[in-house]
């Protein structure tokens, strides 16, 4: 009879972090709770660069693996290498406890108990759960309303209802701080904050347990209005981020599938221009047609469309052809039948978009039907990209004018002429407003905004149009022409022929 296979018992790293802690470091690594044995654990303590004995109190602890920094990290600084240390070892949980004292250990179990069932990527002690308890607990008054206040203003820039943002009581399943930025985080305090932020980007589920507050002798290290003011502007930062007008490597968290462009609908925009700009029944060609999402609302009109793009769409496909492509490749397309042919938002990414521009009038090189092109493209002096400018930033983001995979940026003017050196007659160039409701939510407010910002563009379209809206149709090439002339003059040569055969002969009767 086979016996059964014992129950893996979770890895987890009690990770204490320490500087200057002799006078509180034995008790705290004294009441880590019994209850913890029943796992595979292991206590890091990482001293700091500690001038006291931090360091020789945690080495004669039993069970205990003690770490010296030589140079001081910081409180972020000394996160990042117990993280790192819990990445490398392998463990399934890390618990992130003060030296100091200030929060109970035996309240371990609790933030562990929703990592094993499963059921959080974080969990969080927070003092704030429990009405009354903070300020029973000792947390001064000046403390507990900065804290209260801050945590609201968090809550409603990131979208979240968190009870508290700034409790240090905390504990992460490992796999998921394998999945964010961590190290390029602050070496200071706010480092909790942006790993908060961080998690919530990643879509990781956060837990709260109620922790008791236990303010006693230990020295406050922190100064509270620096802090404030670093909490306040890194999760401002991470907003501004979403809005893509700063680009913050630490704030890149969710990968590629964060980069799909969501139609803009419903209000002034590129793709409302677009989709208006074309009749029902139209056939399409649609190039950097993405998923396809535009070419379903084209669908809906009863159109034809054709889609070229780098990545095949998922099924079900809008597309009645569909063609592999990426600039700089050749497009073999024949584009005459084609009434438009889109290029919505990706002339910005073409290395060469003279060279490709040039291959498009080819291949549109009739001369009595040519497809008008539709482009739309971000417009790089516009008024907010120009104020960072002034301030000396010029910051790249994952999304908007300055998205990090554009290659070439372009005003009205420059735009203008790149298609009529490329042999194009423009028919139609509008400016688009900024697509407030994708940043402030579909709403009376992000309406409001875009009806206030196409005013602003009937005064100046060049320094308010957030992107430029054009219509264009390719002039016949000269190879086109001399075709056209070749076979007009055959034509005009088979005419004269018939008309002098079909002429009377001199000195016929």
């Amino acid at each position: 009879m086979n016996s059964p296979t014992p129950v893996q018992k979770p890895r987890v790293l009690i990770f204490v972090v320490a500087y200057e802690a002799e006078s509180t470091l034995a008790r705290v690594l004294e009441r880590i709770p019994s209850s913890i044995r029943e796992l595979d654990f292991e206590v890091l303590v990482i001293d700091d660069g500690s001038r006291d004995r931090t360091f020789e109190v945690g080495a004669f602890a039993r069970r205990v693996r003690v770490l010296y920094n030589a140079v001081n990290q910081g409180y972020g600084g000394n996160q990042k290498l117990g993280y790192a240390y819990a990445l490398r070892q392998g463990f399934d949980f890390v618990v992130l406890l003060h030296g100091d004292g200030q929060y109970a250990p035996e309240r371990i179990p609790e933030l562990l108990a929703p990592l094993i069932a499963g059921s959080a990527d974080a969990v969080f002690g927070s003092r704030m759960i429990v009405p009354g308890a903070a300020r029973k607990g000792g947390m001064p008054l000046y403390k507990f309303a900065g804290n209260k206040i801050l945590t609201w203003v968090q809550n409603r820039l990131l979208g979240v209802r968190l009870s508290e943002f700034h409790s240090g009581f905390r504990a992460y399943r490992v796999t998921a701080l394998g999945r964010i930025p961590f190290h390029y985080n602050s070496n200071v305090f706010h480092f909790d904050t942006e790993i908060i932020i961080q998690l919530l980007r990643a879509g990781m589920r956060i837990v709260e347990v109620p922790i008791p507050t236990c303010y006693g002798r230990e020295i406050c290290r922190v100064n509270g209005m620096k802090y404030a003011r670093d909490v306040l502007f890194t999760t401002l930062a991470s907003r501004l981020h979403d809005l893509n007008l700063l680009y913050d490597r630490k704030f890149d968290v969710g990968g590629p599938a964060n980069l799909r462009y969501a139609l803009k609908l419903g209000y002034a925009s590129s793709h409302s221009l677009a989709l208006d700009a074309i009749p029902a029944g139209a056939c399409v060609l649609d190039l950097g047609c993405g998923p396809g999402d535009f070419a379903r609302e084209l669908r809906k009109k009863g159109c034809i469309v054709d889609g070229a793009d780098q990545l095949t769409p998922v099924a079900p496909s809008p597309f009645r052809n569909f063609t592999l492509w990426k600039e700089p490749e050749r497009l073999e397309l024949d584009l005459r039948p084609y009434d438009y042919v889109l290029l919505l938002d990706i002339i910005e990414h073409f290395k060469e978009p003279e060279k490709f521009l040039d291959a498009l009038r080819r291949a549109s090189h009739g001369i009595e039907r040519r497809p008008r092109y539709i482009i739309t493209t971000g417009n790089v002096a516009f008024a907010i990209v120009r104020l960072q400018a002034l301030f000396g930033n010029f910051n790249y983001g994952r999304r908007g004018i300055l998205d990090l995979t554009h290659t070439r940026l372009y005003t009205f003017k420059t735009l203008r002429r790149l298609f009529e050196q490329c042999g194009f007659r423009i028919e139609q160039m509008n400016g688009v407003p900024a697509p407030f409701p994708a940043a402030v939510g579909m709403n009376r407010f992000g309406l409001a905004l875009v009806k206030f910002n196409s005013l602003l563009i009937r005064l100046s379209r060049g320094l308010f149009s957030y992107q430029a809206f054009l219509v264009a149709t390719p002039l016949p090439t000269v190879d086109a022409l001399l075709d056209d002339s070749i076979a007009g003059s055959a034509i005009k040569a088979d005419a004269l022929l018939n008309h002098a055969a079909a002429a009377p002969h001199p000195g016929a009767s």
